[in-house]
């Protein structure tokens, strides 16, 4: 079960956190892996480790720009599954969201998604069909204190997810987003040393408490559930925004 074998899959952010689970897991699943990485260093580390169990490849590109994108979705040539997993966070309410913050999500979270989308779907549609996957969060469906620019962007995506899957059910492509809690990677810990270098074991415990669960969750967990998503044995699904949150959206009431 959940075999990709043959399948070419292409991953934005795919260098590190739960980008890379998703590589490395699809990769052993037989998929023959597309890293789409701003950080080179980190897409190459990716890259060899997944060599030792898979196939992959890396290229080097900002997704806010959509020539870059082109150029590399038309190198690839086919693709059967899109992971648009690429975005950065932010701190602060409307008020404290300066313009240039604003901006620099909009730009990397909702346009790079766009163009992700706007490169992969025509090759999709010629390729018979596909399945794309969209990292939303559960700042996309419910409140976050002082992520104002942030669950814009991640509503964005799960809005976009919906209209993806809308649009494109007649041409045999599947959409869906994921929408995660708070998950232990480097961009966790790097996020905490950045904005509260005073207190990161108190933050680290306040963050995963956070969740109902009492932890964090693991790259691997959402690259599990990407899997699923992604796999033939999801078929049937489409349209749909799946939480992996440690109970937050549910049980936090």
């Amino acid at each position: 079960m959940f075999s990709l074998k043959g399948k070419i899959a292409v991953i934005t952010g795919g260098g590190s956190g739960i980008g890379k689970a998703i590589s490395l897991l699809f990769a052993k699943q037989g998929a023959i892996v597309h890293i789409i990485e701003l950080d080179q260093n980190a897409a190459d580390q990716a890259v060899e480790e997944i060599s030792k169990v898979g196939e992959a490849y890396v290229h080097a590109c900002d997704v806010s720009f959509q020539s870059q994108v082109l150029k590399v979705f038309n190198e690839i040539e086919k693709i059967d599954i899109l992971v648009n997993n690429a975005g950065i966070a932010h701190v602060g309410k409307a008020h404290t969201t300066v313009e240039t913050d604003f901006d620099k999500l909009y730009q990397v979270n909702v346009k790079g998604a766009y163009n992700c989308l706007y490169a992969a779907l025509p090759l999709m549609q010629a390729n018979g069909g596909g399945t794309i996957l969209n990292t939303a969060s559960i700042a996309s469906l419910v409140g976050i204190s002082d992520r104002f620019a942030y669950s814009m962007s991640k509503g964005a995506i799960y809005a976009m997810s919906m209209s993806v899957a809308r649009d494109y059910i007649a041409d045999n492509i599947r959409c869906n987003s994921i929408s995660p809690a708070r998950i232990h990677t480097p961009f966790v810990d790097g996020f905490i040393a950045k904005n509260y270098p005073d207190k990161k074991e108190e933050i680290f415990e306040k963050l995963s408490k956070s969740q109902p669960i009492g932890r964090m969750g693991k790259p691997e967990e959402v690259a599990a559930l990407a899997l699923y998503l992604c796999s033939d044995e999801a078929g049937f699904i489409t349209g749909c925004d799946y939480p992996i949150d440690g109970g937050f959206i549910k049980l936090n009431n």
